[in-house]
């Protein structure tokens, strides 16, 4: 895989480890952060190569979020571009840094969040994204956004509702007060807290180890309808896994599972195919 600025990438036996290494500069995200974190995961979703995925930050916080110095407003033109236009762009590069972390949601495997120190900022937009999150005890959390005049904008106001209770989300978005790891916990944002780094570490690694080992067509499934059912009908949530149990449930996998299950062993399963384009099949690319 390619050298990256933002980002070291461990992949062993079926467990991508994805670790933000500029701890230094408190792993804040830079301009190539955004274009190089959806390019990484999508390229292991892709290729098939692993079937969970961790993020994590080196050194003392998790991520302090945006670096606004490498978002400076830029040089003025000497063509004068109406306002309109303006807002019209910028509302597409809003997307687009938004779809950073929408990959997190998006790929086919499980991911976790192991959190450390500060989640600050678009670091909880980009620890919501992912299926789970665990952290230390020196862990916290802050909607920052507020107090530098904007609204987070890239996921956490879409997404800690499903996770937190509203009411919670309102005050800690309108404050920008900090959320310590024993109130992350009790209000669901965390799975678990853990008594220092190292031991959440070893305890994210187990648990991305038991999910390594399921059918990764399975968790596939699992995760692509917990994510429809957050945001649909339980009728229409009910059809939908229907309609992915009917298409995609192996009768191999099954069998493999049930075996396991009954000898108390660990099931072997193949990996899920590699995404190819019609133009990659066809030898056009």
């Amino acid at each position: 895989m390619s050298k990256y600025s933002c980002f070291e990438v461990q992949i062993n036996d079926g467990i991508a480890h994805l670790i933000m290494n500029r701890p230094d500069q408190l792993n804040s995200m830079t301009r190539i952060f955004w274009k190089e974190l959806p390019e990484i995961v999508k390229d292991i979703d892709k290729k098939s190569d692993a079937r969970v995925l961790i993020l994590s930050g080196q050194g003392k916080h998790f991520s302090a979020g945006m670096d606004f110095a490498n978002f400076a407003p830029p040089k003025k033109s000497e063509k004068e571009i109406d306002p309109a236009r303006k807002r019209e762009a910028f509302y597409h590069e809003v997307l687009e840094l938004q779809d950073t972390f929408t990959a997190l949601e998006e790929c086919r495997m499980p991911t976790i969040a192991a959190i450390q120190g500060g989640c600050i900022g678009g670091a909880i937009d980009m620890a919501a994204a992912c299926d789970m999150r665990y952290c230390s005890e020196n862990a916290f959390f802050k909607i920052a956004e507020v107090d530098i005049g904007i609204a987070a904008d890239v996921g956490t106001l879409q997404r800690l509702p499903s996770l937190i209770p509203l009411a919670v989300l309102r005050e800690l978005a309108y404050t920008g007060r900090k959320c310590d790891s024993a109130e992350a916990k009790s209000l669901g944002l965390v799975n678990e807290v853990y008594s220092s780094v190292d031991n959440m570490m070893k305890e994210v690694q187990k648990l991305a180890q038991t999910i390594a080992s399921k059918s990764p067509l399975v968790t596939r499934v699992i995760k692509k309808q917990i994510n429809y059912a957050r945001d649909n009908s339980v009728r229409d949530s009910l059809e939908y896994h229907a309609m992915w149990n009917a298409s995609l449930i192996s009768h191999k996998d099954t069998e493999t599972a049930l075996t396991a299950f009954m000898n108390k062993s660990e099931g072997e399963f193949d990996d899920l195919e590699e995404m190819k384009s019609f133009w990659e099949k066809e030898g056009l690319i």
